[in-house]
C-alpha cells in the first residue's frame, strides 16, 4: 500500500512540475481515485465471499435453488462497477484541479463512493448469507431476501450519487 501512495505522489510531482500547479491538490485527487475504487472492490469482495459461502452451503441441501440464489453475488459486483464509474469520472476531472480545495472535494467523493460501497457489501455478504442459508430451508423466504438485498444495495449508490454530485458541483 506505501508503494501504491509513493508511486501516485510521483505521479502528481511530474504533473504538477509540468503544469507548475500544485502538488498536493493533485495527491489528494488522486487518491480520491484509489480510495473510490479500492473501497468499492474491497465492498464487492467481501459481499461475494461472504454469500458464496452460503450457496456453498445451499448447494449442498438442495442443488437445484443454486441459481436463484447468485443474486446477492450478482449485487456485490454491482458495488465494484460504483467504484469503477467514480473512479473514471474523478480521474476526468484531476486535469481541473487548481488548489487544495479541489483536491479535498475530489478526495472525499472517492471516500464517499468507496466507503458506502465498502459498507453496502458488508451488509450483503451477511444478509446474503444468511438468506441463502434459510432459502436452502423454504422457498417462502425468497422475496424477502431480495428486498434485503435491495436495500443493502442502496447505501452503496446513494454513495455513488452524492459522489457525482461534489464532482459536479
Amino acid at each position: 500500500m506505501t508503494s501504491i501512495i509513493i508511486v501516485l505522489y510521483a505521479l502528481c510531482i511530474n504533473l504538477t512540475n509540468h503544469l507548475r500547479l500544485d502538488q498536493n491538490a493533485f495527491f489528494f485527487t488522486y487518491m480520491g481515485v484509489a480510495a473510490g475504487l479500492v473501497f468499492a472492490n474491497l465492498g464487492a469482495s467481501y459481499g461475494t465471499a461472504k454469500a458464496g459461502v452460503g450457496i456453498a452451503s445451499l448447494g449442498v441441501i438442495d442443488s437445484s435453488k443454486i441459481f436463484k440464489s447468485l443474486i446477492p453475488v450478482i449485487f456485490s459486483g454491482i458495488l465494484g462497477i460504483y467504484g469503477v464509474i467514480v473512479a473514471v469520472l474523478l480521474n476526468a476531472k484531476a486535469k481541473d484541479t487548481k488548489n487544495m480545495s479541489d483536491g479535498y472535494k475530489f478526495f472525499g467523493a472517492g471516500l464517499c463512493c468507496g466507503l458506502s460501497a465498502l459498507a453496502s457489501g458488508l451488509a450483503i455478504g451477511v444478509a446474503g448469507d444468511a438468506g441463502v442459508r434459510a432459502y436452502a430451508q423454504t422457498d417462502a423466504i425468497f422475496v424477502g431476501m431480495i428486498l434485503i438485498m435491495i436495500f443493502a444495495e442502496a447505501i452503496g449508490l446513494y454513495g455513488m450519487i452524492v459522489a457525482i454530485i461534489m464532482l459536479s458541483s
